[in-house]
């Protein structure tokens, strides 16, 4: 058995433009991890270049490659670390000083064996913070028992890893929920420190908002997560066309279209207005309505894509009804199929899907 350390583990690709700001907020941590692992699954930049003078210099960090997407080069991360408490985050944000230290406590505390972190949107201009105030909740509206731990801002036992065979690695997107779902059959313990803060730059404009929105909705098309509520959304916009068309001839059929965008973008403006201070800018109110149409559009294009991928990727179909299946547990007895590293070791990969 691993020391009962702490390692910090992250894949990147591709970050030369950001890892030395994640790379300082991991150092600056007011309790420092035994080790940070940077997982390098394929750089065509100088991001492991970045990570190898800070090596150099003498820092508790190494570099480690392997994997062809974040849940294969996780895994291999984690593979690859030295000690049984593992905190995990991804590249493209920066960590709250405190954050390790308040992330890892309900485990050391024996209160928990996976913990989730919340996260807070640092936006750089108008579009920025309107998307920040449509898509991502405050923490006051999370309901911690639901709360699912994102792969960005989490921590758990490494037995719990094991237990479940890992992220699975046919995901390109939402591996983070799988792992947690499987994690919940076998009844590990969870907790939700809201504190645990790490700090992201929402998407700069509306194209790469659209296409990370599309590669979401893919991924649950894939696994097929969530298909009562994407159901609903495609509900929702038959019925909003038809009242539409109906307006066009009764000018009436426009108040319930009016009352329903109103329900839908009020969370969004009470958020722009809370974070704005006061009254928000009127260009960033503009971008409300906006950015929940370009959101939706982009998730009902991409969830069918994603299951007809399923279909289409040899092996995919069979790796998804595997590790979306309740794993089985024996009455009374917490990761009663814990398995090996020798045994996960020797068991065949699953099919690649490229994260692109």
């Amino acid at each position: 058995m691993s020391p009962a350390g702490i390692s910090l583990v992250c894949t990147v690709r591709d970050e030369a433009d950001n890892i030395a700001d994640l790379l300082e907020s991991m150092l600056a941590q007011t309790r420092p991890a035994d080790e940070i692992v940077i997982n390098d699954c394929g750089s065509r930049d100088a991001t492991a270049a970045i990570v190898r003078q800070y090596i150099d210099a003498g820092q508790p960090i190494r570099l480690v490659a392997g994997g062809y997407n974040i849940p294969s080069g996780r895994n291999n991360a984690i593979a690859r670390a030295r000690y049984d408490l593992i905190a995990c985050t991804d590249a493209g944000l920066t960590l709250d000083p405190a954050w390790l230290e308040r992330i890892i406590a309900p485990i050391e505390q024996d209160r928990a064996d996976i913990v989730g972190g919340f996260y807070q949107a640092a936006p750089h201009g108008t579009f920025e913070r309107a998307l920040a105030a449509t898509n991502y909740r405050d923490g006051d509206e999370i309901d911690a028992e639901q709360f699912v731990p994102f792969g960005k801002s989490c921590a758990f036992r490494r037995a719990a890893w094991l237990d479940v065979a890992g992220y699975p690695e046919w995901a390109s997107h939402c591996e983070d929920v799988i792992f947690a779902q499987r994690l919940r059959h076998r009844g590990w313990r969870f907790a939700f420190v809201i504190d645990a803060l790490v700090h992201f730059r929402p998407r700069a404009t509306p194209q790469a908002f659209a296409r990370q929105y599309l590669l979401y909705a893919r991924g649950d098309g894939v696994a097929g997560l969530w298909p009562r509520r994407h159901l609903i959304r495609y509900a929702t916009y038959i019925t909003a066309g038809i009242l539409a068309g109906i307006a066009l001839r009764w000018p009436l059929a426009w108040l319930p279209l009016a009352g329903g965008a109103a329900a839908y973008l009020r969370a969004p403006f009470r958020r722009l207005h809370r974070h704005s201070g006061g009254a928000p800018a009127w260009q960033a109110i503009a971008w409300l309505p906006a950015i929940r149409l370009i959101g939706d559009l982009a998730k009902m294009a991409g969830y069918p894509i994603g299951r007809l991928r399923r279909r289409m990727v040899p092996g995919l179909a069979a790796a998804v009804a595997r590790d979306m299946r309740p794993p089985a547990v024996t009455a009374g007895q917490r990761g009663a199929g814990s398995r090996s590293a020798a045994q996960q070791a020797a068991t065949p990969p699953p099919p690649r899907e490229s994260s692109g």
